[in-house]
């Protein structure tokens, strides 16, 4: 165990833009163990959701797995993929926008930059809802199960 030093990790978020009900999944394989995490927010954005899942894995390595050294994170999504590439910009604007306001999901975006700052994390994009084939797609699953996860929070609610 103390030898383990890289994980992969696959992530998706979903949202139900009217009832702002989001769910979130990650898969996490570290030492050829498979862990699923996922969850449930109200009140948030698809965006959020996508952090989230991002974040939370990232965490749960560093708590589970404190030999792990490097994350490769597969996602979707080209927000998250983004702001990696937007942090010198952030940093440099004290993370608000031209017109003096804080930029979207300031809390998520600096906690996710200050984690890469532990950790290192290869963001890795995927095309989004690729067809199932013979080759297992990770990205498939987690997205089936944060889109579950929205379906059930929308069901509870009617």
């Amino acid at each position: 165990m103390s030898n383990i030093h890289s994980a992969e990790v696959y992530t998706d978020g979903s949202c139900h833009t009217q009832l702002c009900v989001g769910g979130w999944a990650a898969i996490v394989f570290v030492a050829g163990e498979k862990i699923t995490l996922s969850g449930k927010e109200e009140n948030t954005t698809h965006n959020r959701m996508e952090l989230l899942a991002v974040i939370n894995a990232t965490e749960y390595i560093l708590e589970h797995f404190k030999t792990v050294k490097e994350i490769r994170l597969v996602s979707d999504s080209q927000y998250v993929i983004g702001l990696i590439k937007r942090e010198a910009k952030f940093t440099s604007s004290d993370y608000t926008t031209k017109a003096g306001k804080d930029i979207r999901n300031v809390d998520l975006v600096k906690r996710l930059l200050q984690l890469t700052k532990i950790i290192t994390i290869q963001f890795e994009k995927i095309k989004a809802h690729q067809k199932q084939t013979e080759v297992v797609n990770y990205n498939i699953e987690v997205d089936k199960r944060c889109r579950q996860i929205v379906r059930d929070a929308v069901k509870d609610s009617l």
